[in-house]
Protein backbone atom coordinates (compact mmCIF):
# COMPACT_ATOMS: atom_id res chain seq x y z
CA UNK A 1 0.00 0.00 0.00
CA UNK A 2 1.74 3.32 -0.85
CA UNK A 3 2.67 5.36 1.90
CA UNK A 4 0.47 8.48 2.10
CA UNK A 5 -2.54 6.00 1.49
CA UNK A 6 -1.27 3.82 4.84
CA UNK A 7 -1.08 7.00 6.59
CA UNK A 8 -4.44 8.12 5.69
CA UNK A 9 -5.69 4.05 6.87
CA UNK A 10 -3.66 3.91 10.04
CA UNK A 11 -4.95 7.63 10.91
CA UNK A 12 -8.64 6.26 10.25
CA UNK A 13 -8.22 3.46 12.56
CA UNK A 14 -6.75 5.05 15.41
CA UNK A 15 -10.04 7.45 14.66
CA UNK A 16 -12.12 4.70 15.04
CA UNK A 17 -10.56 3.61 18.17
CA UNK A 18 -10.74 6.90 19.99
CA UNK A 19 -14.78 6.91 19.13
CA UNK A 20 -15.35 3.45 20.31
CA UNK A 21 -13.14 3.95 23.74
CA UNK A 22 -15.32 7.33 24.21
CA UNK A 23 -18.85 5.68 22.87
CA UNK A 24 -18.45 2.04 24.60
CA UNK A 25 -19.25 -1.06 23.31
CA UNK A 26 -20.85 -1.14 19.61
CA UNK A 27 -23.04 -3.69 17.32
CA UNK A 28 -20.68 -5.56 15.37
CA UNK A 29 -21.30 -4.28 11.63
CA UNK A 30 -21.99 -7.08 9.19
CA UNK A 31 -18.92 -8.08 6.80
CA UNK A 32 -19.41 -6.14 3.61
CA UNK A 33 -17.62 -8.42 1.34
CA UNK A 34 -18.41 -12.26 2.42
CA UNK A 35 -16.86 -13.76 -0.33
CA UNK A 36 -13.39 -12.43 0.44
CA UNK A 37 -11.10 -14.04 2.42
CA UNK A 38 -9.91 -12.12 5.64
CA UNK A 39 -6.42 -10.59 5.23
CA UNK A 40 -4.36 -7.47 4.02
CA UNK A 41 -6.20 -7.46 0.69
CA UNK A 42 -9.78 -7.50 2.54
CA UNK A 43 -8.67 -5.21 5.23
CA UNK A 44 -6.99 -2.91 3.11
CA UNK A 45 -10.43 -2.17 0.92
CA UNK A 46 -12.71 -1.54 3.94
CA UNK A 47 -9.73 0.53 5.49
CA UNK A 48 -9.81 2.61 2.27
CA UNK A 49 -13.49 2.77 1.81
CA UNK A 50 -13.11 4.09 6.08
CA UNK A 51 -10.61 6.17 5.45
CA UNK A 52 -11.99 7.91 2.82
CA UNK A 53 -16.10 8.20 3.85
CA UNK A 54 -15.37 10.05 7.36
CA UNK A 55 -15.18 13.86 7.58
CA UNK A 56 -12.76 14.94 9.53
CA UNK A 57 -9.93 12.76 8.53
CA UNK A 58 -6.87 13.73 6.35
CA UNK A 59 -8.09 11.29 3.85
CA UNK A 60 -11.80 12.48 3.39
CA UNK A 61 -13.59 12.53 0.24
CA UNK A 62 -16.28 14.41 -0.60
CA UNK A 63 -19.32 12.70 -2.38
CA UNK A 64 -18.65 13.80 -5.77
CA UNK A 65 -15.14 12.80 -6.06
CA UNK A 66 -15.98 9.38 -4.71
CA UNK A 67 -15.61 7.80 -8.52
CA UNK A 68 -14.39 4.20 -9.15
CA UNK A 69 -13.41 2.70 -12.31
CA UNK A 70 -13.92 -0.60 -13.28
CA UNK A 71 -12.40 -3.31 -15.96
CA UNK A 72 -14.98 -5.63 -17.46
CA UNK A 73 -13.08 -8.90 -19.00
CA UNK A 74 -11.43 -10.44 -16.39
CA UNK A 75 -12.13 -7.82 -13.79
CA UNK A 76 -16.18 -8.13 -13.22
CA UNK A 77 -16.23 -11.07 -15.50
CA UNK A 78 -14.43 -13.74 -16.79
CA UNK A 79 -12.13 -13.68 -20.34
CA UNK A 80 -11.05 -16.88 -21.03
CA UNK A 81 -10.54 -19.02 -23.41
CA UNK A 82 -11.56 -15.56 -25.38
CA UNK A 83 -13.41 -11.88 -24.69
CA UNK A 84 -17.28 -12.88 -24.15
CA UNK A 85 -17.99 -10.07 -26.81
CA UNK A 86 -15.82 -12.28 -29.37
CA UNK A 87 -18.37 -15.70 -28.57
CA UNK A 88 -21.32 -13.05 -29.43
CA UNK A 89 -19.19 -11.82 -32.40
CA UNK A 90 -18.86 -15.69 -33.50
CA UNK A 91 -22.39 -16.20 -33.39
CA UNK A 92 -23.69 -13.36 -35.31
CA UNK A 93 -21.15 -13.98 -37.95
CA UNK A 94 -22.58 -17.39 -38.39
CA UNK A 95 -25.83 -16.28 -38.30
CA UNK A 96 -25.22 -13.81 -41.62
CA UNK A 97 -22.81 -16.65 -43.23
CA UNK A 98 -25.23 -17.32 -45.47
CA UNK A 99 -25.74 -13.97 -47.00
CA UNK A 100 -21.83 -14.02 -47.14
CA UNK A 101 -19.98 -16.55 -49.03
CA UNK A 102 -16.75 -15.24 -49.22
CA UNK A 103 -16.60 -15.53 -45.34
CA UNK A 104 -15.44 -19.07 -45.33
CA UNK A 105 -11.94 -18.32 -47.06
CA UNK A 106 -11.33 -14.53 -45.80
CA UNK A 107 -10.00 -14.04 -41.70
CA UNK A 108 -11.05 -13.06 -39.47
CA UNK A 109 -14.57 -14.04 -40.66
CA UNK A 110 -12.82 -17.54 -41.40
CA UNK A 111 -11.51 -17.93 -37.85
CA UNK A 112 -14.32 -16.93 -36.19
CA UNK A 113 -16.51 -19.64 -38.30
CA UNK A 114 -14.13 -22.45 -37.56
CA UNK A 115 -14.04 -21.39 -34.12
CA UNK A 116 -10.29 -21.29 -34.05
CA UNK A 117 -9.56 -19.65 -30.47
CA UNK A 118 -5.70 -19.08 -31.40
CA UNK A 119 -6.57 -17.05 -34.36
CA UNK A 120 -9.67 -15.37 -32.69
CA UNK A 121 -7.53 -14.30 -29.81
CA UNK A 122 -5.03 -12.96 -32.02
CA UNK A 123 -7.68 -10.39 -33.98
CA UNK A 124 -7.55 -8.48 -30.84
CA UNK A 125 -10.12 -6.07 -29.45
CA UNK A 126 -9.69 -3.34 -32.45
CA UNK A 127 -10.04 -6.30 -34.90
CA UNK A 128 -12.94 -7.62 -33.15
CA UNK A 129 -14.49 -3.95 -33.40
CA UNK A 130 -13.73 -3.65 -36.71
CA UNK A 131 -15.75 -7.11 -37.43
CA UNK A 132 -18.87 -6.01 -35.34
CA UNK A 133 -18.78 -2.64 -37.28
CA UNK A 134 -18.29 -4.37 -40.38
CA UNK A 135 -21.26 -7.00 -39.91
CA UNK A 136 -24.07 -4.85 -38.55
CA UNK A 137 -23.68 -1.90 -40.54
CA UNK A 138 -27.12 -0.12 -41.51
CA UNK A 139 -28.65 -1.80 -38.07
CA UNK A 140 -29.98 0.66 -35.75
CA UNK A 141 -28.15 1.30 -32.17
CA UNK A 142 -31.90 -0.59 -30.82
CA UNK A 143 -31.60 -3.09 -33.12
CA UNK A 144 -27.98 -3.80 -32.29
CA UNK A 145 -29.54 -3.49 -28.40
CA UNK A 146 -32.00 -6.22 -28.99
CA UNK A 147 -29.75 -8.45 -30.64
CA UNK A 148 -27.54 -8.12 -27.94
CA UNK A 149 -30.01 -8.86 -25.30
CA UNK A 150 -31.33 -12.11 -27.00
CA UNK A 151 -27.56 -13.71 -27.19
CA UNK A 152 -26.86 -13.12 -23.45
CA UNK A 153 -30.32 -14.60 -22.78
CA UNK A 154 -29.70 -17.46 -24.60
CA UNK A 155 -25.37 -18.49 -25.28
CA UNK A 156 -23.97 -20.47 -22.49
CA UNK A 157 -20.10 -20.47 -22.12
CA UNK A 158 -18.30 -23.63 -23.20
CA UNK A 159 -16.49 -24.62 -19.95
CA UNK A 160 -18.68 -23.99 -17.40
CA UNK A 161 -22.53 -24.37 -18.95
CA UNK A 162 -23.93 -21.39 -17.82
CA UNK A 163 -25.04 -18.04 -19.21
CA UNK A 164 -22.40 -15.45 -19.25
CA UNK A 165 -24.10 -13.13 -16.98
CA UNK A 166 -23.71 -16.10 -14.27
CA UNK A 167 -19.56 -15.72 -14.83
CA UNK A 168 -19.75 -12.64 -13.15
CA UNK A 169 -16.89 -12.54 -9.88
CA UNK A 170 -19.14 -12.17 -6.79
CA UNK A 171 -16.45 -10.78 -4.68
CA UNK A 172 -16.31 -7.53 -7.48
CA UNK A 173 -20.40 -7.68 -6.99
CA UNK A 174 -19.92 -7.23 -3.02
CA UNK A 175 -17.21 -4.49 -3.84
CA UNK A 176 -18.92 -2.54 -6.50
CA UNK A 177 -21.92 -2.89 -3.58
CA UNK A 178 -20.15 -1.41 -1.04
CA UNK A 179 -18.58 1.71 -2.52
CA UNK A 180 -22.08 2.42 -3.44
CA UNK A 181 -23.46 2.04 -0.07
CA UNK A 182 -20.88 4.42 1.17
CA UNK A 183 -21.38 7.00 -1.71
CA UNK A 184 -19.18 5.86 -4.22
CA UNK A 185 -20.22 6.46 -8.30
CA UNK A 186 -19.10 3.14 -10.37
CA UNK A 187 -18.34 3.05 -13.62
CA UNK A 188 -17.28 0.23 -16.15
CA UNK A 189 -13.96 1.76 -18.07
CA UNK A 190 -13.10 -1.29 -20.89
CA UNK A 191 -11.90 -1.85 -24.00
CA UNK A 192 -15.24 -3.97 -24.97
CA UNK A 193 -17.79 -2.44 -27.01
CA UNK A 194 -20.17 0.25 -25.50
CA UNK A 195 -23.23 -0.94 -27.15
CA UNK A 196 -22.47 -4.50 -26.31
CA UNK A 197 -22.00 -3.69 -22.43
CA UNK A 198 -25.18 -1.46 -22.01
CA UNK A 199 -28.07 -3.30 -22.38
CA UNK A 200 -27.26 -5.34 -19.32
CA UNK A 201 -24.46 -4.18 -16.77
CA UNK A 202 -27.40 -2.53 -15.09
CA UNK A 203 -29.68 -5.21 -14.26
CA UNK A 204 -26.20 -7.47 -13.59
CA UNK A 205 -24.00 -5.37 -11.90
CA UNK A 206 -25.75 -2.14 -10.93
CA UNK A 207 -24.21 -0.22 -13.28
CA UNK A 208 -26.33 2.03 -15.06
CA UNK A 209 -25.54 2.44 -19.25
CA UNK A 210 -24.58 5.79 -18.71
CA UNK A 211 -22.01 4.71 -16.16
CA UNK A 212 -20.33 2.56 -19.09
CA UNK A 213 -17.64 3.86 -21.43
CA UNK A 214 -16.06 1.40 -23.76
CA UNK A 215 -14.75 1.08 -27.17
CA UNK A 216 -16.90 2.29 -29.95
CA UNK A 217 -17.80 2.93 -33.68
CA UNK A 218 -19.68 5.58 -35.53
CA UNK A 219 -23.29 5.85 -35.79
CA UNK A 220 -25.31 8.68 -37.71
CA UNK A 221 -28.87 10.24 -36.92
CA UNK A 222 -31.14 8.82 -39.52
CA UNK A 223 -34.62 10.83 -39.85
CA UNK A 224 -36.87 7.37 -39.87
CA UNK A 225 -40.50 7.68 -38.04
CA UNK A 226 -39.40 6.89 -35.25
CA UNK A 227 -35.75 8.67 -35.51
CA UNK A 228 -32.79 6.44 -35.71
CA UNK A 229 -29.45 5.92 -34.46
CA UNK A 230 -27.57 3.81 -37.55
CA UNK A 231 -24.51 1.80 -36.92
CA UNK A 232 -21.56 2.51 -39.53
CA UNK A 233 -18.88 0.29 -40.70
CA UNK A 234 -16.21 2.14 -38.66
CA UNK A 235 -14.75 2.06 -35.21
CA UNK A 236 -14.31 5.31 -34.07
CA UNK A 237 -12.66 4.89 -30.54
CA UNK A 238 -10.40 2.57 -28.25
CA UNK A 239 -10.67 2.40 -25.22
CA UNK A 240 -7.93 -0.11 -23.85
CA UNK A 241 -4.54 1.04 -22.70
CA UNK A 242 -3.41 4.74 -23.01
CA UNK A 243 -7.22 5.16 -24.21
CA UNK A 244 -8.74 4.20 -20.74
CA UNK A 245 -7.64 7.98 -19.29
CA UNK A 246 -8.56 9.35 -22.35
CA UNK A 247 -12.21 7.61 -22.31
CA UNK A 248 -12.53 8.85 -18.63
CA UNK A 249 -11.71 12.37 -18.82
CA UNK A 250 -13.90 12.42 -22.27
CA UNK A 251 -17.28 10.46 -20.67
CA UNK A 252 -16.69 10.84 -16.63
CA UNK A 253 -14.92 14.27 -16.14
CA UNK A 254 -13.05 12.87 -13.00
CA UNK A 255 -10.37 11.12 -12.40
CA UNK A 256 -11.12 8.27 -10.29
CA UNK A 257 -9.74 7.85 -6.72
CA UNK A 258 -10.57 4.01 -6.80
CA UNK A 259 -9.70 1.68 -10.09
CA UNK A 260 -9.70 -2.12 -10.81
CA UNK A 261 -7.88 -3.74 -13.33
CA UNK A 262 -6.51 -7.34 -14.22
CA UNK A 263 -4.00 -6.71 -17.34
CA UNK A 264 -1.05 -4.63 -19.16
CA UNK A 265 -4.83 -3.05 -20.80
CA UNK A 266 -5.37 -1.18 -17.45
CA UNK A 267 -2.09 -0.41 -16.59
CA UNK A 268 -2.33 3.34 -17.88
CA UNK A 269 -5.91 4.09 -16.06
CA UNK A 270 -3.86 2.87 -12.45
CA UNK A 271 -1.57 4.95 -13.50
CA UNK A 272 -3.47 8.24 -14.00
CA UNK A 273 -5.58 7.14 -11.16
CA UNK A 274 -2.56 7.15 -8.47
CA UNK A 275 -1.31 10.25 -10.44
CA UNK A 276 -3.95 12.14 -8.44
CA UNK A 277 -3.76 13.36 -4.82
CA UNK A 278 -4.82 12.44 -1.79
CA UNK A 279 -5.65 8.96 -1.26
CA UNK A 280 -5.84 6.75 -3.76
CA UNK A 281 -6.32 2.78 -4.07
CA UNK A 282 -5.11 0.92 -7.56
CA UNK A 283 -6.22 -2.73 -7.61
CA UNK A 284 -5.37 -5.62 -9.91
CA UNK A 285 -7.40 -9.17 -10.28
CA UNK A 286 -4.70 -12.03 -10.43
CA UNK A 287 -6.13 -15.06 -12.16
CA UNK A 288 -4.22 -18.19 -9.99
CA UNK A 289 -7.39 -20.22 -9.55
CA UNK A 290 -6.96 -23.10 -12.79
CA UNK A 291 -9.79 -25.26 -10.65
CA UNK A 292 -12.44 -23.00 -9.83
CA UNK A 293 -11.58 -20.38 -12.89
CA UNK A 294 -8.20 -20.01 -14.44
CA UNK A 295 -4.66 -19.49 -14.01
CA UNK A 296 -2.41 -16.94 -16.55
CA UNK A 297 -0.82 -13.73 -16.63
CA UNK A 298 2.18 -12.60 -18.48
CA UNK A 299 1.93 -15.38 -21.13
CA UNK A 300 -1.92 -15.47 -21.80
CA UNK A 301 -3.14 -14.91 -25.52
CA UNK A 302 -6.30 -12.86 -23.28
CA UNK A 303 -5.95 -10.31 -20.35
CA UNK A 304 -1.87 -10.62 -20.75
CA UNK A 305 -0.60 -9.25 -16.79
CA UNK A 306 3.02 -8.55 -17.34
CA UNK A 307 4.00 -4.94 -17.25
CA UNK A 308 1.16 -3.58 -14.58
CA UNK A 309 1.82 -6.67 -12.53
CA UNK A 310 5.54 -5.57 -12.35
CA UNK A 311 4.66 -1.75 -11.73
CA UNK A 312 1.92 -2.82 -8.92
CA UNK A 313 4.36 -4.75 -7.27
CA UNK A 314 6.73 -1.77 -7.29
CA UNK A 315 4.83 0.95 -6.61
CA UNK A 316 2.47 -1.18 -3.40
CA UNK A 317 -0.79 -1.18 -6.00
CA UNK A 318 -2.75 -4.10 -4.39
CA UNK A 319 -2.88 -7.43 -5.91
CA UNK A 320 -6.01 -10.11 -5.73
CA UNK A 321 -4.82 -13.27 -5.72
CA UNK A 322 -7.59 -15.26 -6.64
CA UNK A 323 -6.89 -18.46 -5.22
CA UNK A 324 -5.95 -16.89 -1.80
CA UNK A 325 -7.92 -13.79 -1.48
CA UNK A 326 -11.71 -15.22 -2.81
CA UNK A 327 -13.28 -17.61 -0.98
CA UNK A 328 -16.17 -17.31 -3.94
CA UNK A 329 -15.66 -17.13 -7.29
CA UNK A 330 -18.65 -17.23 -9.12
CA UNK A 331 -22.37 -16.73 -7.81
CA UNK A 332 -24.17 -19.56 -7.34
CA UNK A 333 -26.30 -21.10 -9.90
CA UNK A 334 -29.73 -20.12 -10.74
CA UNK A 335 -32.65 -21.99 -9.18
CA UNK A 336 -34.39 -21.82 -12.69
CA UNK A 337 -31.67 -24.22 -14.01
CA UNK A 338 -28.86 -21.22 -14.66
CA UNK A 339 -30.87 -19.56 -17.31
CA UNK A 340 -29.73 -16.41 -18.03
CA UNK A 341 -30.74 -12.94 -16.83
CA UNK A 342 -33.64 -11.79 -19.02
Amino acid sequence: MPALTRRFVLAGILATALCSAVAGPVLAQPDPLPSWNDGPVKRSIIDFVAGVTTEGLPSFVPHPERIATFDNDGTLWAEQPVYFQFAFAADRVKALAPQHPEWKTVQPFKALLEGDIKAIAAIGEKGLLEVIAATHAGMTVQEFHNAVLDWIATARHQRFDRPYTELVYQPMLELLAHLRANGFKTFIVSGGGIEFMRPWTEKVYGIPPEQVVGSSGLTEFQLQPDGALVKLPKVEFIDDGPGKPVGINRFIGRRPVFAFGNSDGDQQMLEWTAAGGGARFMGLVHHTDAEREWAYDRKSHVGKLDKALDEANARGWTVVDMKRDWLRVFPPERATGGRALR
